[in-house]
């Protein structure tokens, strides 16, 4: 049974940083991209972030470029996401997810596992 379970969520003060972690089990974990996306109230999910099967390419939605990074420990399972300098326009749920291709790691469509997410609220 896949499992991927987000940690890490919370309320924060704009400026503030967060680190979120998905544990993933029940795949070969190296053998899939990872993902970041969000869903705001009233809006459609979006892309985050994603990172490569081996970790080497990182791909980043403009909105957060330059204030969050993505990484991956293939020995523990485990996809972060460290946020800096949250924004109010950052809050949202935040799911991680596995892409099985990682062709479109943009796309979430390719992605065929998914997290039950973690809140992450962003005060001004």
């Amino acid at each position: 049974q896949v499992q991927l379970v987000e940690s890490g969520g919370g309320l924060v003060q704009a400026g503030a940083s967060l680190r979120l972690s998905c544990a993933v089990s029940g795949l070969t974990f190296s053998t899939y991209a990872m993902g970041w996306f969000r869903q705001a109230p009233g809006k459609e999910r979006e892309f985050v972030a994603a990172i490569s099967k081996s970790g080497i390419n990182t791909y980043y939605a403009d909105s957060v470029k330059g204030r969050f990074t993505i990484s991956r420990d293939n020995a523990k399972n485990t996809v972060f996401l460290q946020m800096n300098s949250l924004k109010p326009e950052d809050t949202a749920v935040y799911y991680c997810a596995a892409d099985p291709t990682g062709w479109a790691p943009r796309l979430s469509l390719n992605y065929r596992y998914w997290g039950q997410g973690t809140q992450v609220t962003v005060s001004s």
